[in-house]
């Protein structure tokens, strides 16, 4: 049996830079002065989508502040007194940026959000400022598209799905900026900027699916095509993982979705070829954990 690992799966850049963020931030605390009475660190969300990962902060000590709310309300009984904030790759809004700053519980405040992320921060606020309709394809409850609308005061169209932008209604000739989460997926997104060109907008699409993420779907898909059965690792809260199981899944019947080797079930006949991939909140070290129970313990296949 052979068995292939996707040379994209597992961290991307941002995801890397974020938790080497809050695990460098764990260690710079314990060397600090105790004296100084430092405050905990709190992540604003979860600073992946993976639950093994968040659970060995948490018994690092590492808090996670859930949501806006929460925040005003650890502002507000002081409970966040010269402690450090975190913001994860997946970035926020402004006014996430503006309570914790105006803040005096002398709060150190560092800032993972990835660079792509950012960058689309800036192109929407530039073409938002310049009068254009902002339109992001991506899901309206993902932590990406939630901060990317935060940047204009919410004031944009969010498109899921294709229905949804055959929905739209503007008015001719509105000027249009198109932008889309970095994880979405490439091909529904060119289908969505399809339908989109047809409505008459003057539309400025600019494709912010980020390089890693194109490349992981590419690869998933090519993979999954040559393969009797295909392993997807990564956390059940993830958009991007849950968009490569749907991609694996239409080249491949027999694919799977687990969060760890515990997960791991197989049932499948003459299995010739295993794929493995995994979602960009995935380490590596559970990805070596997947391959190695693959090739131990289904070599009868």
């Amino acid at each position: 049996m052979e068995i292939k690992v996707a040379k994209t799966a597992g961290f991307c850049y941002g995801v890397q830079r974020a938790v080497d963020t809050v695990y460098n931030a764990v260690e710079e605390s314990k060397n600090e002065n105790k004296a100084a009475k430092a405050g905990r660190i709190y992540t604003y969300g979860p600073i992946v989508h993976n639950d093994i990962v968040v659970n060995d902060l948490r018994n690092k000590g590492v808090g996670i502040i859930e949501d806006e709310d929460s925040l005003r309300k650890m502002l507000d009984d002081g409970s966040l007194q010269n402690s450090t904030i975190i913001i994860r790759a997946h970035g926020v809004g402004e006014n996430i940026y503006d309570l914790i700053n105006s803040s005096k519980d002398n709060i150190k405040l560092l800032d993972a959000t990835c660079p792509y992320v950012k960058k689309i921060h800036e192109l929407v606020r530039d073409a938002y400022q310049k009068g254009e309709r902002i339109v992001i394809t991506g899901s309206r409850s993902h932590p990406e598209v939630i901060g990317i609308l935060g940047q204009i005061n919410n004031d944009a169209i969010t498109v899921e799905n294709i229905n949804e932008a055959e929905a739209v209604i503007l008015p001719e000739n509105e000027p249009v900026c198109l932008v889309s989460q970095t994880t979405f997926n490439l091909e529904k997104f060119e289908d969505i900027v399809a339908i989109f060109q047809k409505k008459r907008y003057d539309i400025r699409v600019l494709n912010t699916i980020c390089n890693a993420t194109k490349q992981r779907q590419i690869e998933a898909r090519s993979l999954a095509k040559e393969s009797d059965v295909m392993i997807v690792i990564g956390g059940k809260n993830s958009s991007n993982t849950a968009k490569l199981y749907d991609i694996c899944k239409s080249e491949c019947k027999n694919t799977y979705y687990v969060q760890s080797k515990e997960d791991l079930s197989i049932e499948a006949d003459s299995v010739r070829c295993v794929g493995i991939t995994a979602g960009a909140s995935t380490p590596k070290t559970i990805i070596e954990e997947v391959l190695n129970y693959v090739r131990h313990e289904f070599w009868r296949f």
